[in-house]
């Protein structure tokens, strides 16, 4: 699977040399710049083994994705399926534009990672079971939904203000994305007041089954948690399920689970957390909107949720 490359040895090769000479200019210029990006760590990034420039990296890997996404959609199905799908013309080309605009974040990411003396990672292979246009735009609406939770999960970790700037110009264009796609496909285009951040991992997690193999290099440290499947009552992409429905779930992490994370900007600390009995939970009831759902091992009265006690998933729903 996937993983970001680590700076440590170009650190430590910095280090070394700020040791030995140490009266001496230690850098060039651009030396300077290097560390300056690199060096750069929140204790959030430390516990995850990440720099600032690995979180680029990760964000890079999520908009080849996004971009390839809409690339290969747009080769395969013409403008006609997209408008027996009810889309005008105007809609039409406001999605290709959205795709557009995924590219474009790739380039603009490439650029400062490798201002940062790194190279940028490159695009993977992936299989994401076109079958048909109304599919490619339902999922397109979970992805756009991820990547927002991504950039806003991604927020808190960065200690550079500027790589901060950059990560929040992307999220509010793919908050528009998402907010367009959810129109257009006659979802609730606003389903709810707040948006729901996710942890690296988490959005990983969900990128994972799209990738099928990357090139040498363009590996990330992170790895993906179990994958979760509903196996009743399994809502197609983008669609609704409703508050209060029994769910029943499959993963390879399902007997040592003893939870169901059902994580909701609108829940307390978060995540709502429900008993998971007989691969079976009961959706929330005081939730709505988008929902990241996962199989945990404890249910931690703060209402948050960690890696460390996550066992699988997450996978989207769509909350009444």
């Amino acid at each position: 699977m996937p993983s970001i490359m680590k700076t440590a040895g170009l650190l430590a090769g910095l280090a070394a040399v700020a040791t030995a000479l140490p009266a001496q200019p230690k850098f060039t210029a651009r030396q300077e710049r290097i560390y300056e990006l690199t060096k750069r760590q929140t204790a959030a990034e430390a516990a995850l083994g990440l720099q600032d420039v690995d979180i680029l990296q990760f964000a890079l890997t999520l908009e080849w994705l996004e971009g390839t996404f809409y690339q290969q959609g747009f080769a395969k199905f013409k403008d006609s399926e997209f408008a027996a799908l009810g889309l005008n013309t105007a809609q039409i080309a406001d999605l290709k534009q959205v795709g557009q605009t995924e590219l474009e974040h790739v380039g603009l990411l490439q650029s400062a990672i490798a201002q940062a003396g790194v190279k940028p990672v490159q695009p993977c292979e992936y299989d994401f079971g076109f079958t048909d246009a109304k599919g490619m735009v339902g999922t397109a609406a979970v992805l756009e939904n991820v990547g927002v939770s991504a950039y806003l999960g991604a927020a808190p970790l960065l200690s550079d203000p500027k790589i901060l700037a950059t990560a929040g110009s992307i999220l509010t264009i793919e908050a528009r994305h998402q907010t367009f796609i959810r129109g257009a496909a006659g979802a609730t285009a606003i389903p709810q007041a707040l948006d729901t951040p996710l942890g690296p991992k988490a959005v990983f997690s969900l990128a994972a089954p799209f990738i099928k193999s990357c090139p040498d290099g363009s590996n990330l440290i992170l790895t993906a948690f179990p994958t979760l499947k509903m196996t009743s009552a399994a809502p197609a992409a983008g669609s609704v399920i409703a508050a209060g429905t029994q769910v029943k779930l499959e993963s390879e992490a399902s007997a040592s689970a003893k939870f169901c994370g059902f994580t909701n900007a609108n829940a307390p600390g978060g995540t709502a957390f429900v008993e998971f009995k007989d691969g079976n939970c009961a959706t929330p009831s005081n939730l709505a909107g988008i929902t990241y759902l996962t199989l945990t091992s404890d249910n931690p009265a703060t209402g948050v949720l960690s890696d460390a006690i996550t066992l699988a998933g997450p996978m989207v729903l769509m909350v009444s």
